[in-house]
């Protein structure tokens, strides 16, 4: 890892890209890093477009604002390809991840002449498959740690599976579900 990895997040309200944006926070500060995670906020309601945003640093984060130039972009809802430039500033060393179960070669003509690695996963497939619903943030949380590395992916899928086990402690048939679906993302996660 770099001394700092900045990361910006797209999504829609109600898909989790905060929540996911946050858990990578705490997954990188249980690593022993120094963090920032919080959310740009548009107009509150679901289904309305909403930004996040990651700082993973080996040393304390001085920056306190938007991430204009990230590392990496996680497009959590691929029908912001047509709205929004979510390539805006992004350096192409890093990359974008896309929720989308197209190959990655399909999604580039919308990415507004990028021309660093895309990846993609299938963030609904494998959410329905491992949780019974749609919730794209855990299979996004995932791949993201995958093509980045802010953290080392073994000790990532340890932290996570605590997290869920304090956050879920009154339901724990939905933690192997979200362990399944965090595995499998990683294992799924395609590049072009």
């Amino acid at each position: 890892m770099k001394e700092m990895t900045e990361i910006r997040w797209h999504g829609r309200g109600g898909q989790g890209a905060k929540t996911a944006c946050l858990l990578l926070a705490d997954a990188a500060f249980a690593s022993g890093l120094y963090v920032q995670g919080f959310p740009e906020y548009g107009p509150e309601r679901m289904g309305a477009p909403i930004t996040a945003y990651n700082r993973i640093s080996k040393t304390p984060c001085t920056i306190h604002s938007n991430i204009y130039t990230p590392d990496y972009v996680v497009v959590v809802d691929e029908s912001l390809l047509h709205t929004v430039d979510v390539t805006a500033g992004l350096n192409e060393q890093g990359g974008i991840i896309i929720n989308s179960h197209k190959a990655p070669q399909q999604l580039r003509p919308l990415l507004r002449g990028y021309r660093g690695p895309v990846y993609t996963v299938d963030a609904r497939r494998i959410s329905e498959e491992c949780l019974g619903k749609y919730f794209p943030n855990t299979p996004m949380l995932a791949a993201v740690v995958q093509v980045s590395r802010v953290v080392d992916p073994a000790e990532f899928v340890v932290n996570m599976e605590g997290s869920y086990r304090h956050k879920f402690a009154h339901k724990p048939q939905v933690i192997q579900g979200n362990m399944q679906a965090l595995t499998t993302a990683m294992e799924e996660v395609s590049r072009a």
